[in-house]
């Protein structure tokens, strides 16, 4: 964890986002068991899912141009604070009994609406940190203290606290949001302007001018062309089309997006009602369903800590389908299992092998996207990966509804099989990365579920 420092910037940002993450486990199960105190409808537990999940998709591509255009440090504390505002607005709902699955589904969506930009900057930011040749190492240790904060101390005090008052974990929560906003405000100011990537050549195509300032932006391949000019509506949308076409021009990096679209389908599916069947099926009692979650957190630090180790064991491409197999085979037994110990730990696995392929898409798109696109096409990688997600969520409310949760988590199983089989004859082994860059050789695209942290 600390054999190669990465200087100041980067401890400040790796804190800030472990604080962020430790609030994060301590909402997301209160939040759960919230929703299923105020009803047991499948349908209105996933209405609160789709809320979440819906505003990457509607605000995704402007959020990738505000993150070029604006200082991404500023920006991403200012988020922080916002949503340190509606948590807390919702901590004081809860303790005056004023919250319902309306109230719910407001703070879902706002802070997801919020959470767009933050994801934006985060993701264009970090390459100004740090050199391109320490990329893999620097996700990989923010990959495994998040996971840590979540499995180690978020979690398990999850359900405990949810116990005394369902406001406490929100409270706390709403905490780490303004700690994680004083944190980046304090990284250095030259280090977090849109455009820049540490180490980049002037005139290169990492430090190619950001958009609002004179000059081209790279485009797929290394192409250059200058951007139009017109009114600010349209600038914004043409600014937006240029991630979009850079990133249909690299066909590794668009195929695997696509890809991961289809395990969306299952994994959304399977979070939608996840809470049902943990406490319905497993028969996981209230208080211990945190300590029930924190298996996935211990999961995601296990794949965290072993993830470059893999992709230089096998190769990237060769890991990526190594971590399908073992994924679907994981989510299987997850199905099958009637046991919560049993369940726990196929999920676990599920899990390790999801930070895995989150780890080795952030490093790859950070060492080959230009700087002044970072925020447009990590945006666009977004809203192509997840576009499936509320699809599995409705879906799942639908027929959980219907056929009981114990069937959905078993559908979920059989598409992420379907998608890994097509995936395993996509991702064949391509030539190597080049000197310098970080070692994969096919990209990969984030996915939301119980292997993602904000």
């Amino acid at each position: 964890m600390t054999a190669t420092p990465l200087g100041r910037d980067y401890r400040l940002l790796w804190s800030a986002a472990v604080s962020s993450r430790f609030g994060d486990a301590l909402r997301t199960p209160a939040l759960a068991l919230l929703a299923a105190t105020l009803t047991r409808d499948p349908r209105a537990v996933a209405v609160v899912t789709v809320a979440g999940q819906l505003p990457p998709l509607l605000l995704g591509l402007l959020g990738g141009v505000y993150a070029d255009r604006w200082d991404r440090r500023r920006t991403m504390a200012l988020v922080d604070a916002l949503r340190a505002a509606v948590v807390a607005a919702l901590a004081v709902a809860v303790a005056v009994d004023r919250a319902g699955v309306p109230a719910l589904v407001a703070t879902a969506f706002l802070l997801a609406a919020l959470g767009v930009l933050f994801d934006a900057a985060s993701f264009a930011l970090l390459p100004a940190l740090v050199p391109a040749s320490a990329l893999p190492a620097a996700n990989g240790r923010l990959q495994a203290g998040t996971a840590l904060a979540g499995a180690l101390l978020g979690a398990p005090l999850a359900g405990v606290l949810f116990a005394v008052a369902p406001s406490v974990p929100l409270t706390v929560d709403a905490a780490t949001f303004a700690l994680a906003a004083l944190l980046t405000l304090a990284l250095s100011r030259s280090a977090a302007g849109p455009g820049r990537r540490r180490g980049a050549r002037p005139g290169s195509a990492q430090s190619a001018p950001g958009p609002g300032r004179p000059g081209t932006a790279a485009g797929p391949n290394g192409r250059e062309g200058r951007r139009e000019r017109g009114s600010a509506g349209r600038s914004v949308w043409r600014e937006a089309a240029d991630g979009v076409r850079w990133l249909r021009g690299e066909p590794t990096m668009w195929r695997i997006t696509l890809l991961s679209a289809g395990t969306n389908l299952a994994i959304s599916a399977l979070m939608a009602v996840l809470v049902l069947y943990a406490l319905d099926v497993l028969r996981v009692p209230p208080a211990g369903y945190g300590l029930f979650m924190a298996t996935v957190a211990l999961g995601g630090l296990a794949g965290a800590l072993g993830a470059g180790r893999l992709a230089a064991r096998l190769g990237t491409t060769s890991a990526l389908r190594a971590v399908l197999a073992t994924q679907t085979v994981a989510l299987a037994a997850f199905a099958l299992a009637r046991h919560s110990v049993v369940a726990g730990l196929a999920l676990a696995v599920f899990a390790a092998g999801g930070t895995v392929w989150n780890s080795l898409w952030v490093a790859y798109g950070q060492g080959r996207v230009p700087a002044a696109l970072l925020g447009r096409v990590g945006a666009t990688q977004r809203i192509a990966a997840v576009l499936t997600a509320p699809v599995g969520a409705t879906l799942a409310g639908l027929a959980g509804a219907a056929y009981g949760v114990g069937p959905v988590v078993g559908a979920a199983a059989v598409v992420f099989a379907l998608v890994t089989l097509a995936a395993w004859r996509a991702l064949r082994p391509a030539a190597p990365a080049p000197d310098g860059a970080p070692p994969t050789s096919a990209g990969t695209a984030a996915r939301p579920g119980p292997l993602r942290s904000r």
